[in-house]
């Protein structure tokens, strides 16, 4: 029961419609006993700075950010954690003293989740997408120790970039034993790299649907389809898309013999680490979280 003493928490970003942020945060706090509501707002960029500074004002207890806002939240944030200020991203906003938002990172934490029960080093990863996911995802996949990633970019200004800032040659933690490399969507070179490919991981919202684009745009796949073709029975496709499940791309994975995993892990697993930070409690019901997201998805 929401009350005039009910705190609030919450999702930033666009589209939001989609989310089922509001679904798993909301049973977790049922069962914590917590007198919070989440909520997913819609906020385009141009407002993120007053909408944050607004929300900060409204006494919201935390707020998760998501797709644009990622990076763009780093400007508006007091203090930044080292693991969001080495991805140049931000997925979680905590309340300071001082009357503003620190940033935090738990996409890494939460995409590591599904992968962890297998063994990756000395094997080939290739990340689709170049935005703020993509750089969590970098970062997870280093940790695995694999011997290559590969990321793929539509601009190759943007693609060069993010090699360098993710990849920086002077860095004392850089991982000298992982081949780094950068590849355009339309590079001859994509169709060798997919067939000796262990993991590709979609971090773009490329075939994600929502109530405004669900027909349209869900059965949109990652790059052209025929480059599909070579793909082999022993690859992994993890889409961080959740909605709908599967994916258009997994299911086409799934013709090919290929292992699937979608996003409602990370989403469940970054959810979690982030409601253990704004409750300051470790016992975060992860399971009831799961199966909200599930029950909801299977309506």
């Amino acid at each position: 029961m929401i009350s005039g003493e009910t705190s609030l928490v919450g999702l930033l970003g666009n589209p939001v419609s989609h989310s089922l942020s509001p679904v798993i945060h909301n049973a977790a706090l049922k069962e914590m006993g917590l007198d919070w509501c989440y909520v997913a707002m819609s906020c385009e960029s141009q407002n993120l700075s007053i909408v944050t500074k607004a929300l900060r004002e409204l006494n919201y207890q935390g707020l998760n950010i998501t797709i644009p806002h990622k990076q763009n939240i780093l400007k508006i944030c007091n203090q930044i954690s080292p693991l969001a200020q080495k991805l140049g991203a931000v997925n979680t906003l905590v309340p300071n003293k001082d009357g503003g938002w620190n940033g935090l990172n738990t996409d890494v934490e939460g995409f590591l989740a599904p992968l962890k029960t297998d063994d990756w080093s000395k094997k080939k990863a290739i990340i689709l997408g170049c935005g703020g996911s993509a750089r969590a995802v970098f970062a997870g996949l280093q940790d695995l120790n694999f011997e290559q990633i590969t990321v793929v970019g539509r601009k190759q200004n943007t693609l060069k970039n993010f090699v360098a800032e993710m990849n920086p040659k002077d860095s004392d933690n850089n991982n000298n034993s992982t081949l780094i490399k950068g590849l355009l969507t339309d590079e001859k070179e994509l169709i060798l790299e997919i067939k000796n490919a262990n993991l590709i991981v979609n971090t773009t919202p490329v075939g994600m649907s929502s109530k405004k684009n669900s027909r349209k745009f869900s059965q949109e796949i990652p790059l052209e389809k025929n480059i599909w073709q070579h793909l082999q029975p022993e690859t992994t496709l993890y889409d961080l898309i959740y909605t709908p499940r599967p994916t258009a791309w997994l299911s086409l994975g799934a013709k090919n013999g290929c292992k699937q995993i979608d996003g409602l892990e990370m989403l469940v697993q970054q959810g979690a680490a982030s409601l253990k930070i704004w409750s300051n409690n470790d016992e975060v019901p992860i399971d009831v979280m799961r199966t909200a997201a599930k029950n909801y998805l299977n309506h």
